[in-house]
């Protein structure tokens, strides 16, 4: 079924602006990203290369009413999250950064707020998404990695949590970067700043896969198939669960929560819909038509 997706030619965009006939604009020009979706995958671009795709205001503001217009869409089925040029995202801008350093605690504050805002509008959205990592991933990249539901990373990609070198804290990605790796891995990153290998994001937990450069649209495009013929709203029912059940003891609360997320999610028309198509071999409702001919 990947094979029909269009992501494994709409992702070489991270080497040029994306575009073509094929391609389905999903949102107004932005200064900072580039928007498409392709077969019922939205793919948003971090446009930044001449500073390899740093965070500024304006990257922060279009990623957050990007993601959100997306999340709202029916007709985008997941998210994939790359960056143009040799890098995914190095964080934070240091000529941005230099600027907020002379504003005001309560200015300082209201803009790490809007950073804030748009990480945990990336890792709340209902559907999947994929972060695919090339090149350097530091400080807000490594955060927007762990923010996405699924990373894949290019064998030759690096990784810092390089924040208190610059005498700072990775402060707003911390809840995703240690949800993702752990407090203790956390411990050494985010105290050395010190750069890590794929490889090391694979084994720590930050990465799901690693694969040669020229490997890494198409592993992409593998997870996507799955992730198309899945039920969306069961999907989304399943992200919310994780969230309710990671890290709480299995006492009598959880079980009964569980017993009512499953109870409500069969009984529900996707649910029933879903088990109707399985019984009777055919492909569920919610299916792309491009991958119903498989």
């Amino acid at each position: 079924m990947a094979k029909k997706t269009a992501v494994g030619t709409a992702t070489r965009a991270a080497a040029k602006p994306a575009g073509g006939a094929r391609a389905r604009a999903k949102a107004a020009a932005h200064e900072t990203l580039i928007v498409e979706v392709r077969d019922a995958v939205a793919l948003i671009a971090l446009a930044r290369p001449d500073v390899h795709n740093a965070f500024n205001e304006t990257l922060i503001a279009e990623m957050t009413r990007v993601l959100t217009a997306l999340d709202a869409d029916d007709s985008v089925r997941a998210v994939v999250l790359l960056g143009h040029g040799r890098s995914f995202c190095v964080g934070a801008d240091l000529n941005w950064m230099k600027k907020m350093a002379g504003h005001s605690r309560d200015e300082n504050l209201a803009d790490a707020t809007a950073l804030a805002a748009m990480l945990r509008t990336l890792a709340r959205m209902r559907k999947p998404t994929i972060a695919r990592v090339h090149g350097a991933a530091v400080g807000g990249g490594v955060g927007l990695a762990a923010c996405c539901d699924i990373a894949i990373a290019a064998h030759d990609a690096t990784f810092s949590l390089s924040e208190v070198k610059l005498g700072l804290v990775p402060a707003t990605i911390s809840p995703y970067v240690i949800a993702a790796i752990g407090a203790r891995q956390a411990g050494r990153y985010f105290l050395t700043a010190e750069r890590f290998s794929a490889a090391e994001a694979f084994r720590i937990g930050l990465v799901h896969d690693i694969v040669p450069a020229d490997e890494l649209d198409g592993r992409i495009n593998e997870i996507l198939g799955p992730l198309l013929v899945a039920g969306p709203k069961a999907q989304a029912a399943a992200k919310d669960l994780i969230r309710a059940v990671a890290h709480r003891p299995i006492d009598d609360r959880v079980i009964a929560d569980t017993a009512e997320r499953i109870a409500a999610i069969r009984s529900s028309a996707e649910g029933r819909e879903g088990v109707a198509a399985f019984l009777e071999k055919r492909h569920a409702a919610w299916v792309p038509a491009a991958l119903r001919q498989e």
